[in-house]
């Protein structure tokens, strides 16, 4: 029986914990930070939202637990705002399938007791290099994961140049969870992800989700640095959080405010401020003894969350891993099958959706605009922009170059264009 350890208890290292112990013969280990109850008591770690091929993954390997609780997301609101006095683009787009928001307080903390139900061993202890190294040295596993994308251990893995265009963040992020707030009154496209660009500043999204203490909503900012809305630097307390988060909402989103005005937080500790660089980094770490290990998901690939992809691509990432483990047999997990492993990972889904995420942390190329013009007018174009978040990889054919656009938007004009044959 082979034995693998995953370091981290996040999206990925539990995806890929569980998919390895129901495929039988593999002995899974997972070192947690922290136990279920000190998650479910902790602040939240992220905003999150999953689409139809990501909940596919957790289905498959029985982790849906949340599906009847968790509204069911149907669509995306996209607004970009205009100057005082100038007229605001509304795009709504349904996705195919719905998409999901649940506190990853809630989830981790439910995984990882399961995890233990179904034969997993869990470990809580922070990891240091050296006790990885300590570990690595001792023989007992044939595969070190490393899924923990804080803290010390990314250090053992290099930045990649080539694939980071950033040193240094591109937005403050400032997230709270919420109660209390409206619906959005002028669509039927209910429950939908409201993502409100206020150019030159920053974004507005807002999140149906499921936290610890039932549905809920989360209130979520993407401020430019330095610009007029990163006023989260200091870390404030909840309560001066929320009571900025919504004083930003009156001043720059004001058709929101009426939605937003008497929210209340979840929970005592339900908000969450930072910022970081999204990066690519290699893929394998060596220890100071030789040993090597695996990076996983935002350990190696970290992208703004601006397009909610983080969770996904977790996902993704534990099942390609997953794929790759069980497609390998009793043959040793060597430096050639680490990089190869990654490398099918990224050409599959992780270069796209890297490729997408730094795209839309730039002012809108002539392209897009275009493509967003077209997209309040057409609601197939519409749609196809929401399913991208599903599905990146279809963005490459219509949404990334000036020519694909061309090609696309001249087939919806011809469509919407062509004369109707009468009948018989």
């Amino acid at each position: 029986m082979r034995k693998v350890l995953i370091v981290g208890a996040g999206q990925c290292g539990l995806l890929l914990g569980h998919g390895l112990l129901l495929a039988g013969d593999y002995e899974v280990t997972i070192l947690s930070a922290r136990t279920p109850d000190e998650i479910r008591q902790a602040r939240p770690t992220s905003t999150q939202v999953m689409f139809g091929p990501a909940l596919a993954i957790e289905r498959a390997y029985g982790l849906d637990l949340w599906a009847d609780e968790t509204p069911g997301i149907a669509g995306l609101h996209l607004t970009v705002a205009a100057p005082p006095g100038g007229d605001r683009l509304d795009i709504y787009g349904v996705l195919d399938a719905p998409a999901q928001s649940t506190d990853q307080r809630v989830k981790m903390a439910g995984l990882l007791e399961l995890f233990e139900e179904r034969g997993g061993t869990v470990h809580t202890m922070g990891v240091s290099t050296r006790d990885l190294d300590e570990i690595a040295e001792s023989g007992r596993y044939d595969l070190i994961v490393v899924a923990a994308g804080r803290g010390e251990l990314t250090a053992l893995f290099d930045r990649d140049p080539s694939r980071s265009p950033y040193t240094t963040p591109q937005r403050g992020l400032a997230a709270a969870y919420v109660h209390g707030m409206h619906r959005d009154p002028h669509t039927s496209l209910w429950p939908n992800v409201t993502l409100t660009v206020v150019p030159g500043a920053g974004e507005l999204i807002l999140i149906p989700a499921l936290t610890t203490t039932g549905p809920c909503d989360i209130l979520f900012w993407e401020a430019i640095p330095d610009g007029p809305l990163d006023v989260f630097g200091d870390h404030p307390d909840p309560a001066d959080h929320l009571a900025r988060a919504v004083g930003l909402i009156r001043e720059y989103t004001p058709w929101l405010y009426e939605r937003c005005a008497q929210v209340e937080l979840t929970d005592p500790r339900a908000t969450l401020t930072g910022r970081y660089t999204p990066t690519v980094r290699r893929p394998i770490g060596e220890l100071p003894s030789g040993g090597l290990v695996l990076g996983a998901a935002d350990v190696v690939v970290a992208n703004d969350p601006l397009v909610a992809q983080g969770a996904n691509t977790a996902a993704r990432c534990a099942a390609a891993y997953l794929d790759a483990i069980l497609d390998h047999g009793d043959r040793p997990f060597d430096r050639a099958w680490m990089q190869h492993t990654f490398e099918q990972f990224w050409t599959a889904s992780a270069q796209q959706v890297t490729a997408w995420a730094n795209g839309m942390l730039r002012p809108p190329p002539e392209h897009v605009q275009r493509i967003l013009g077209a997209a309040a007018q057409f609601p197939e174009v519409a749609s196809r922009f929401a399913n991208g978040f599903a599905d990146p990889d279809d963005l490459v054919d219509w949404f990334m170059t000036p020519a694909a656009t061309d090609h696309y938007l001249g087939q919806v004009v011809a469509r919407a264009t062509a004369p109707t044959r009468p009948g018989p």
